[in-house]
C-alpha cells in the first residue's frame, strides 16, 4: 500500500476537517496516511505521495499556515519528479476570479516542480457543497487508484 503525506492550508477549520476524513479513508483502505501538522519543507521532501488540501482566503490567497511551505517551495524549487501529487481546493464561486485561488497556485507550482498529477485538481464550491466530503470521496478513489 501507499504512503501519503497530507499538507493542509486552513483558516477556519474546513480544510482541517476534510483532511481528517481523507486520512481516515486512506487508512481504512490500508494506506499509511499522515497529516503533516507543521507543513515543513523536510516533510515535503521525504514524502512519497503528496496530497494538498487547502481553502482560499482574501483575494485568492493561501492560508497563513501553508504559506511558508509554499514560499519555500517557490524559492528552493525542490523537484518533485518522483512524487505523485493531488490537490483539493476549497473555495466559494461567488468570489469570481479568486475562486479556489490557493489550490490553483499550489497546483501550478507542483506542475512547475515536475510532480506527477495523475488526475486533475478538485475544486469544491462551498455554495454548491455544504459538506466537502461529498465531492471528495469519488475524487479520492480515482486519485488513490494511481498510487
Amino acid at each position: 500500500m501507499a504512503s501519503v503525506s497530507i499538507f493542509v492550508g486552513s483558516m477556519y477549520g474546513n480544510a482541517d476537517n476534510l483532511a481528517i476524513e481523507v486520512r481516515n479513508k486512506l487508512t481504512s483502505l490500508g494506506h499509511d496516511a499522515v497529516i503533516c501538522e507543521q507543513d515543513t519543507f523536510e516533510q515535503l521532501q521525504s514524502a512519497k505521495n503528496i496530497l494538498f488540501i487547502t481553502s482560499t482566503t482574501g483575494s485568492g490567497d493561501l492560508p497563513d499556515n501553508i504559506l511558508p511551505l509554499f514560499l519555500q517551495m517557490q524559492s528552493q524549487f525542490p523537484m518533485l519528479t518522483d512524487k505523485k501529487v493531488g490537490v483539493i481546493a476549497l473555495g466559494d464561486s461567488s468570489y469570481g476570479e479568486t475562486f479556489c485561488g490557493a489550490g490553483r497556485q499550489i497546483d501550478a507550482l507542483a506542475q512547475e516542480l515536475n510532480a506527477t498529477l495523475p488526475i486533475e485538481r478538485l475544486d469544491i464550491d462551498a455554495g454548491e457543497h455544504f459538506e466537502a466530503w461529498e465531492p471528495t470521496a469519488p475524487w479520492l478513489m480515482r486519485w488513490v487508484a494511481h498510487l
